[in-house]
């Protein structure tokens, strides 16, 4: 079940259909009853010419109890100059209502979290359905560490896949390149590329969301492919190492971390060592998560 037929509601939906997929089927759901229509008559038009068959039509709350994942789209959206973090309060009302419904219905699978502030919401997730935290799980820095190996596969002149890095921490304005284990080809990328390069690659996806804002309105495609990465890996049992946003016991927050994603969710998170300085950075992600979490719960 997709909840939310906005851009990246739909855009999951269309990147499902696109791919090959261990997905039967997908129900639509959304406030706007006549858009998931909408989209399921766009959508459907795509199947007789599609990889992979699946059925796809709308459906509302009570449709939970039969699914696998439920995928959270629904929010306000993020408008130019806005951070992600602006959106917590109003969006928290939001999913906590969804969330109640759901649970109401008899889910008990697993909950992909990609509203935005994504980890913030993740948790909040997990707090309002009651479900053990592995199968609790926010899309994370997927999409950030997805990024980052673009940009440095163009700068290197490499495939993307051909890079191993990863961005860590908060799906936002403190996230941060673990530059300490990036290789290509077992090389070190702090060997291949100067540290201004580094910075400037850092920076670059770190505020490329707001470029996109900017531009065109909304980012939804990249999130769109890797939400799918993320559907597959569970439902496949595939049990690949990917940076969701996961529970992290030692602070007490979901925050993007490379993690053993499988049939049952979360399996682990990896016990992959920071440097000095990136485990500064990550305690300041920390912060940044736990006073975005603070403004709901004062509320």
């Amino acid at each position: 079940m997709i909840v939310g037929t906005g851009n990246v509601g739909a855009s999951i939906a269309y990147a499902l259909i696109n791919q090959r997929t261990a997905v039967s089927e997908v129900i639509l759901t959304d406030l706007d009853s006549a858009d998931a229509e909408g989209e399921v008559l766009d959508l459907s038009d795509a199947l007789a010419v599609a990889p992979s068959w699946l059925k796809i039509h709308t459906g509302d709350y009570s449709d939970a109890k039969s699914c696998d994942i439920c995928v959270l789209t629904a929010g306000a959206n993020q408008k130019p100059g806005e951070t992600r973090v602006d959106l917590v309060q109003e969006n928290a009302k939001i999913i906590k209502s969804i969330v109640s419904k759901i649970m109401q219905a008899g889910f008990n699978g697993i909950f992909l979290v990609v509203s935005n502030p994504m980890d913030a919401l993740t948790y909040l997730t997990w707090r309002y359905s009651g479900l053990p935290e592995e199968r609790v799980i926010g899309s994370g820095t997927v999409l950030d560490t997805a990024r980052l190996k673009y940009r440095i596969s163009r700068t290197l002149g490499v495939h993307p896949k051909s890079v191993h890095a990863y961005q860590l921490g908060e799906h936002g304005d403190s996230e941060f390149t673990l530059w300490s284990n990036a290789n290509v080809g077992g090389e070190k990328i702090s060997s291949l590329l100067t540290k201004p390069e580094r910075e400037e690659i850092e920076n670059y996806v770190r505020h490329e969301a707001y470029s996109i804002i900017e531009k065109k309105g909304a980012t939804h495609y990249g999130i769109g492919a890797c939400s799918v990465q993320i559907i597959n890996c569970i439902l496949n049992d595939e049990r690949r190492i990917l940076p969701v946003s996961s529970f992290d016991d030692c602070h007490g927050v979901y925050n993007g971390f490379p993690a053993v994603v499988g049939r049952s969710g979360v399996i682990r998170r990896t016990n992959l060592k920071l440097s000095e300085a990136e485990g500064v950075k990550f305690q300041k992600t920390i912060n940044a998560l736990k006073a975005t979490l603070k403004q709901v719960e004062d509320k």
